[in-house]
């Protein structure tokens, strides 16, 4: 854990700096849960490499993040209640939560086109890979990545806007 755990707290705080301001889940907070995710009691996990292990962390906290933001949507949980701080008012945070389901949708639907796509916006994305480590970890080409990586936008941005001509 000592080994990887400075770069897990940057890949965690990274992912959080896209989040609201007041989002109760904190940087370290993922770590430990993405951690027990991966070496939890479930089953044995056999990596890779150091590649393989942080695009399974990357993966880990996507889930988590998702899986905190469909909780806080049910209604149970506040769904139609927001909490408003006067001072820190920022209405671009407002939907940071709803974003990254709709982000998430989208990926979802990216995967069953090209399952690679979506891998590489993983990585990419959550991860914080840059082209050559993406490239590594699903051993293809940094070209083939850059194809890939310019695919996946694109159809993420048609899934989440639609179609300009539309």
């Amino acid at each position: 854990m000592p080994l990887v755990y400075d770069e897990l707290r940057r890949l965690a705080t990274a992912r959080m700096a896209n989040e609201r301001s007041d989002h109760t889940l904190q940087a370290t907070a993922l770590v430990h849960e993405a951690y027990l995710r991966l070496v939890g009691p479930v089953k044995a996990q056999h990596w890779n490499g150091r590649v393989h292990f942080f695009a399974a962390a990357a993966q880990a906290m996507r889930r988590i993040l998702v899986e905190n933001a469909r909780r806080k949507g049910r209604i149970r949980h506040g769904a139609e209640q927001r909490r408003i701080d006067l001072d820190t008012f920022d209405v671009a945070d407002e939907n940071a939560s709803q974003d990254l389901l709709i982000l998430d949708e989208a990926i979802t639907s990216l995967a069953q086109d090209d399952e690679t796509a979506a891998e590489v916006v993983k990585l990419r994305y959550f991860a914080g890979m840059t082209i050559a480590q993406t490239a590594a970890a699903l051993g293809i080409s940094d070209d083939a990545i850059n194809r890939k990586w310019a695919f996946a936008r694109a159809c993420l941005y048609q899934t989440i806007y639609g179609d300009p001509e539309d």
